[in-house]
């Protein structure tokens, strides 16, 4: 290793053993179901927005057992409003897998964690090292960031090329003997001081030799290979009601919000209002007998790739209807409160007064 690197690990070391405040319950952790649960929490996720996840699933689930042994819509309503609902449904077939086919204990090599569910590459390398100490360097967001300002790397992160040398690099770089507080200090630092917008030079124990804080690169590194594009999606929400009861169901395609709950939806390509619901082909096939339709307003979400905006409609039925294309339910509102939605439909139902 040259001495540029070794400068890099070196001083990354010293700053985490001196400097680093960061405080989260699981950076102390060697369980590597705890672990394990907080990678999977935190993929996509804010540590401080997911640090009440973390701590309402291991209150209810203390070991991995326990979360096995849950119903499914337990858990799916206490990570209610954390999105990327696949996470919770990948966690529970691990926790199962473990509990029923592994005598409750996590593959003690990378090897073996990458095999399970819901695991890449970062996250086997986190529980390898973090609950193991094996030799393992996590590669996430803050470690592209914080390696392409060091080294001053222009090579997109997001292509097959960038994945390998920035993958190469932070093995290298890796204090073997050390990974877990080494991959905690690199991560650490992309989180409090090399972030994203406005970080804090001044306070980096790197930036001595940092070639994008000496080249005016900061702001530019690293780079993404193309922008995203977001997709406009429109989704029109029929509040079915009858006798003081709502019509949902549970989602169950291939699709946004998998085995969460939902009401009857109307996608389309463009938002409906009142009137324009009335003569759309989908809602006319319903064959429904009603009093009114209200229009109650609108949510909006920003998933990853895609933006949701939704519309909700009041339609008080003159007379029950069963849909048979889907296995729906009617719910008082004291049985919503029980029912596991997408944030958005959370954000209405409790703007709404429906619980």
């Amino acid at each position: 290793m040259d001495a540029n690197k070794k400068y890099f690990t070196a001083q990354l070391t010293a700053w985490h053993d001196t400097e680093n405040q960061r405080s989260l319950p699981w950076k102390s952790e060697k369980d590597p179901y705890k672990i394990w649960l907080s990678e999977v929490i935190l993929q996509q996720t804010r540590a401080l927005q997911g640090l009440p996840y973390y701590l309402a699933f291991t209150a209810a689930y203390p070991t991995i057992k326990d979360m096995a042994a849950s119903a499914d819509e337990q858990a799916f309503r206490l990570w209610q409003g954390l999105g990327y609902y696949n996470r919770c449904k990948n966690m529970l077939a691990t926790a199962r897998h473990i509990s029923h086919n592994l005598n409750g204990r996590f593959p003690d090599t990378y090897e073996g964690l990458i095999e399970l569910k819901g695991i890449g590459p970062y996250t086997a390398a986190a529980i390898a090292s973090f609950a193991f100490g094996l030799p393992h360097a996590v590669v996430d967001g803050n470690v592209y960031r914080v390696l392409a300002r060091y080294f001053g790397i222009e090579t997109p992160f997001d292509i097959t090329e960038g994945k390998k040398a920035f993958a190469a690099l932070a093995h290298e770089l890796l204090d073997k003997k050390n990974s877990a507080p080494y991959n905690q200090a690199i991560m650490d630092l992309g989180a409090t001081v090399c972030t994203p917008r406005n970080p804090l030079c001044d306070q980096c124990p790197l930036q001595k030799k940092c070639v994008a804080y000496h080249r005016g690169l900061v702001d530019m590194l690293p780079v993404r290979s193309k922008k995203q594009t977001v997709r406009n999606r429109y989704f029109n929400y029929l509040l079915l009601k009858w006798e003081g009861k709502i019509w949902i169901h549970k989602r169950t395609d291939n699709d946004i919000w998998e085995n969460l709950h939902e009401p009857y939806l109307i996608e389309t390509t463009e938002p409906l209002t009142a009137n324009t619901l009335s003569g759309n082909p989908e809602f006319k096939n319903l064959n429904i007998a009603y009093s009114q339709i209200i229009y109650e307003g609108r949510v909006t979400q920003r998933l990853t790739h895609q933006l949701i905006n939704s519309s909700f409609f009041s339609i008080n039925l003159v007379k029950k209807i069963t849909i048979n294309s889907l296995n729906g339910m009617w719910l008082t509102t004291n049985d919503l409160k029980k029912t596991a939605f997408p944030k958005t439909l959370v954000s209405f139902l409790e703007n709404n007064l429906y619980f």
